[in-house]
């Protein structure tokens, strides 16, 4: 149980406290303002320890955002001291640090001495500094212009035992599918008269290759109505069991430029564990024939998947770069609510994840991927991130633009979150859809107007 004399620091310090499973602890907590100095007072048992800093705050919204800054970071440390424990993202437990890192910079301040407050690693600090120099030319270009297409289908073949998305299995759905393509097609004509430019176009899941091919073939035409000329034009064709030619050559011929192939791991015994139904062999298969027709491939891996080994991780990563693959995008498991594999825990043994992300930095460096974006979730193993990685020029033009907020997001499909940027990001308006497929469907002209209004 906490106790805040602050009840608006609440959040944040629970965010601490789940950190360091401590989220059930009986914690005091005390905030003074004394000018420039933010005091903290932590509490738990007998041990009580004053932790004060100085922030410069000149006006209410930033006095908010640095006593709760402060506040965590008293905690951290309190914690920190209490049970031996650190964590390489330090006292930082927002999504995008990248942001932050940003918000120094555009103030006149380097960011690192903020994180150095915040104890992060040096390294961790490092790639910051490598992903703000590598997506520059995209930032630079794109920041408070134009908007983000994202199309959703989340629709899998089966669900994955680490997934607390709201994709559902086809099986279980499919009665739904033709009608969620006409709202889905219907909802992207109307966002003709006020999109503008587009800077990119990402098709994602679920798996959008489970599909039928004709059913690819309209959201293809609906998203080609728009002007999208010059536009990057992605896919997240998903996992390695659905792809054939035809859909292949369908995307292609509609103009993508871009796909992803989503083995997680390269491990059948892996594969098997986590619900896949695919081996990876199917997935080295689906690589080659989508090679053959010029589109950049992302590859995703997920690191600490049940029951792997580090060394394990490591061959899944070695082989995946081997294959020469524009992006290759390290996930650190994420336990969230509504997965199998949180519901059932005892089943889950985590391997030194620290290790398969060292292994991931290391390997990646050493055959000439880059970091371009980075971000972070809540309940990540180990407390670590997800991070992008390119070949020279390869960036991704979508994940940079809506993982570091600078441009409108305008996002269709059921549980798509429409995002309007002001001011290159320093307001943002959201709309979101329902993320029930049939509710999704009996409200699609509703959110057609709601959207219209957003952007009125």
């Amino acid at each position: 149980m906490l106790e805040t004399n602050a009840e608006f620091l609440r959040a944040e310090i629970m965010d601490v406290l789940r950190l360091f499973g401590e989220e059930e602890g009986s914690f005091t907590h005390t905030f003074i303002r004394e000018g420039e100095n933010f005091v903290n007072t932590v509490k738990s048992g007998d041990v009580s320890r004053t932790y004060s800093d100085k922030w410069q705050a000149e006006d209410e919204l930033e006095f908010r955002r640095c006593a709760k800054r402060s506040a965590k970071l008293a905690f951290y440390l309190y914690l920190s001291e209490q049970s031996g424990k650190t964590f390489p993202w330090g006292a930082l437990t927002g999504i995008r640090p990248t942001k932050m890192a940003y918000a120094e910079l555009s103030n006149g301040r380097p960011f690192q001495p903020l994180f150095e407050k915040f104890c992060v690693s040096a390294e961790n600090t490092d790639i910051i500094s490598r992903v703000l120099a590598e997506q520059k030319e995209i930032y630079d270009k794109n920041k408070g212009v134009g908007s983000d297409i994202f199309v959703s289908l989340p629709f899998c073949p089966t669900k994955c035992e680490y997934c607390s998305f709201i994709t559902a299995p086809m099986p279980a759905v499919k009665k739904y599918a033709e009608k969620y393509v006409d709202c889905l097609v219907e909802e992207i004509k109307s966002l003709k008269p006020y999109v503008g430019t587009i800077n990119s176009v990402y098709v994602g899941g679920g798996t959008p290759f489970c599909m039928e091919a004709e059913q690819l073939t309209r959201i293809y035409a609906a998203i080609n109505e728009l002007d999208i000329c010059g536009a990057e034009f992605t896919v997240e064709a998903g996992r390695p069991d659905t792809f054939t030619k035809e859909k292949l050559e369908i995307t292609r011929g509609a103009g993508v430029s871009r796909i992803c192939v989503n083995p997680q791991s390269f491990s059948d015994e892996t594969l098997a564990a986590i619900g896949r139904k695919h081996t990876a062999a199917q997935t080295l298969a689906a690589y080659e024939m989508a090679a053959k027709y010029g589109f950049d491939i992302n590859l995703d891996l997920i690191a600490g998947l049940a029951g792997e080994s580090a060394s394990d991780f490591e061959k899944s990563l070695k082989t995946a770069i081997a294959l020469l693959p524009a992006n290759i995008t390290v996930h650190s498991l994420c336990l969230k609510s509504g997965s199998r594999l949180k519901e059932s825990t005892s089943r889950l043994k985590i391997a030194d994840i620290d290790e398969m992300i060292a292994c991931s930095r290391r390997e990646l460096y050493a055959a000439g991927y880059a970091p371009y974006y980075l971000y972070r979730q809540k309940y990540q193993a180990g407390a670590n991130e997800n991070t992008g990685w390119c070949t020279s020029g390869k960036a991704c033009v979508y994940n940079v633009d809506v993982m570091e907020e600078i441009c409108s997001n305008i996002a269709v499909g059921a549980g798509a979150i429409t995002k309007r940027v002001f001011g290159g990001g320093s307001r943002i308006e959201r709309l979101a859809s329902p993320k029930d497929i049939p509710t999704y469907i009996n409200k699609c002209a509703e959110i057609i107007e709601k959207r219209e209004e957003l952007f009125s």
